[in-house]
């Protein structure tokens, strides 16, 4: 029997490698004999770089770069070389945790530091980019990495703006003359769930400036400073969906640098061969630390269902903690749902024995599974 591995993190207690080797063990521990096929998987956010190097035998490259507030941090990427593939979270460089909350400040965080973990992957050489939009502190429209990148943003005295998006409103010319050439002979991929536009109500500013610190008055400006942006850049892509992704950095990539967007699961199942492994498979076994009714948004386990849909595999959530309300999944192309966590368990316990736990839970699935059906033989 063949069975496919391919789960995503487990937050704070596993990544998805130590998630495959905890199931890897379940599974030999009830059929010896089960051929075991790892596909770390993610959806775009936090892991993703774990599970593509992991995935493709790739390596995480460590570079000191400005964090949101321009201040040193140490921010890691993937690099696949035998694909000339580099892996970006974007909140490696110019995410909110790296900001304490009283040092947070909408209106300046800028994505400079983004643009340069893409200037150091070129420099390794890579020409195909699986760029992550998720949990960014920043709302400048992506003008840091693109500054960052040799493209000039100037006012109308021919001054250089300052970093940030608030300083978007002075905004009079740009200057893409200076744009690292190297750019336009590479393949931009972004993994982005946010369909948010750059501007009006449901774009950036207006939801997801709140979130980053931003008051009504904040909001106010930083979204006339990005409609001054994409005014100034006669845009094409600011109501594309995703464009508003990361404080508007998902506009400057696809506006600028020529990206396209699609749901993250979907851009890192491909990359990583999901649906490939999944060829002759009975069962894929997937999971991350909690499902529930939100798992449909694009999450993960959702995603594996979907590709294991086209190819007849069945699919077994696991997960420390199952919604009241999960059991919708079962509608949608899930098997069975199973929680790895017995009730009661504090939570510091459930995190520390994580691996214990899913090992022992993916066991004792398969030893029913073998028990019903040769019950139903």
């Amino acid at each position: 029997m063949k069975i496919v591995l391919a789960p995503d993190s487990f937050k704070e207690s596993m990544t998805a490698a130590e998630a495959i080797s905890a199931m890897r063990d379940g599974v030999h521990a009830a059929m010896p004999d089960a051929e075991c096929v790892g596909v770390p998987m993610a959806d775009g956010g936090e892991g993703t770089v774990d599970a593509v190097v992991d995935a493709l035998d790739g390596e995480r490259v460590t570079v000191e770069v400005a964090d949101a507030l321009g201040r040193p941090v140490r921010a890691t990427y993937g690099y696949v070389a035998a694909r000339r593939l580099a892996v970006i979270e974007m909140a490696a460089a110019a995410g909110l945790e790296l900001i304490a909350p009283t040092e947070r400040d909408v209106l300046r965080a800028s994505t400079f530091g983004v643009g340069q973990l893409i200037s150091h992957a070129l420099d390794r050489g890579a020409a195909e980019f699986l760029v992550g939009l998720g949990g960014s502190a920043t709302n400048d429209g992506g003008a840091g990495m693109l500054t960052a990148l040799g493209i000039g943003l100037f006012d109308a005295a021919g001054a250089p703006l300052p970093p940030g998006g608030a300083a978007l409103a002075e905004l009079e010319r740009i200057d893409v003359t200076g744009l690292d050439p190297r750019v336009a002979g590479v393949r931009i991929q972004l993994a982005c769930d946010v369909t948010a536009p750059l501007l009006g109500p449901g774009g950036a500013s207006a939801v997801f400036g709140p979130q980053k610190g931003a008051t009504p008055a904040d909001v106010v400006r930083l979204e006339a400073a990005l409609s001054r942006f994409a005014a100034v850049a006669d845009a094409t892509q600011a109501d594309t969906p995703g464009a508003g992704a990361a404080g508007g950095l998902g506009f400057a990539l696809l506006e600028f640098l020529g990206a396209t967007s699609r749901p993250g699961v979907e851009v890192v199942a491909e990359t990583v061969g999901l649906e490939q492994a999944l060829q002759g498979a009975s069962w894929v076994f997937t999971g991350e630390g909690g499902v529930d009714a939100q798992t449909l948004m694009g999450k993960t386990p959702f995603g594996v269902a979907q590709v294991a849909a086209r190819t007849g595999a069945r699919v077994v959530i696991f997960a420390g903690r199952v919604g009241d309300d999960a059991s919708v999944l079962l509608d949608h192309g899930v098997d069975e749902i199973v929680g790895i966590t017995a009730p009661g368990t504090p939570l510091a316990e459930a995190l520390r024995t994580g691996p214990q736990s899913l090992a022992r839970a993916a066991e004792d699935f398969l030893r029913r599974a073998d028990t019903e059906s040769r019950g139903n033989a």
